[in-house]
């Protein structure tokens, strides 16, 4: 079966992008902001007793996040004048209503990242899994405010009808396909739809658990990349994301590491610290058009 959400595109061929002010960089911060259920298994640090009801080494470990990592974190992205794009699970919207409220205070973009990150789309039926998308969309709305632009899912799974489901409900951009620097034209039917450049290796998940780096590893290789991507930014415009978790890089040990790599990044000239809601709303105002019809003429070609 063929991929047929997207059109291959390479960046060589594409109209370069010149973000607002001559910014060489567009940079945001994907702060994951999740409930986890008690009783299923999910990210891990240790796996011999994550199949275990409860799990309270794992759990335990994951909940530090809405209880003491995120009021970290807040802290930090203030420092640097960056405004978090919350991948956010609609559940907590009851259970942390917190985090909501300060997070609307600094002007947050919020996006929908599933019911739990314990529930994935995987099976659902195309009705089970509108009514599912529904009830997420709108409790989000109603608990924050504002209409989620955004989807993220749960460990980045989706259905083959989740972006057309998702475009009816409003949203306009996706961000579970990790293969760009820049976004790009995706094929739904009704509406527009773009995908935003996440990362899965630019992530604490990836970096500390994954991988088992250091607090002076991560800072390195947020920095390396970075500065390719600022030196390619130069000719077209590049989107840098850092995915976070405030259960993971906001204990403390490893937290004044990404302060070294915000400062870093914070520093430079020509950087745009933006939402990942007015990047995609850039794009569609600026570069959009152009890309659906380069792709169009290619497909023809």
């Amino acid at each position: 079966m063929e991929n047929q959400l997207y059109a291959y595109s390479p960046i060589i061929d594409r109209p370069p992008l010149h973000f607002p002010e001559g910014a060489r960089v567009a940079f945001w911060v994907g702060l994951n902001v999740e409930h986890y259920q008690v009783d299923k298994p999910s990210t891990s640090i240790f796996g011999g007793t994550a199949t275990l009801q409860p799990d309270p080494l794992n759990y335990g470990w994951r909940d530090y996040g809405p209880r003491v990592g995120i009021w970290r974190m807040m802290d930090l992205l203030d420092k640097y004048h960056v405004r978090a794009s919350v991948l956010l699970n609609s559940d907590v919207c009851e259970r942390y209503p917190r985090i909501i409220r300060e997070g609307n205070t600094r002007g947050w973009a919020w996006l929908a990242h599933g019911k739990n990150n314990s529930i994935f789309e995987a099976g659902m039926s195309l009705e089970e899994e509108r009514t599912y998308l529904r009830d997420v969309i709108g409790t989000i709305a109603r608990a924050t405010g504002q209409q989620p632009k955004g989807w993220l899912g749960p460990a980045l799974t989706e259905t083959f009808n989740t972006p057309e489901i998702l475009a009816d409900l409003g949203v306009s951009y996706l961000l579970d396909w990790c293969n760009d620097d820049q976004p790009f034209p995706l094929n739904v039917k009704a509406g527009r739809m773009i995908s935003v450049p996440y990362s899965i290796e630019m992530n604490d998940v990836s970096l500390f658990v994954g991988k088992s780096l250091s607090g002076q590893d991560f800072a390195q290789a947020v920095t390396d990349q970075f500065d390719v991507l600022y030196a390619e930014g130069e000719r077209t415009g590049r989107v840098m994301c850092l995915a976070l978790h405030p259960f993971i890089v906001n204990q403390p040990f490893r937290h004044k590491y990404l302060d070294q790599a915000l400062e870093y990044i914070a520093g430079h000239d020509d950087v745009w610290l933006a939402t990942s809601d007015e990047i995609a709303e850039w794009y569609f105002a600026n570069a959009y058009d152009a890309a659906v019809a380069q792709f169009s003429r290619s497909s023809v070609s």
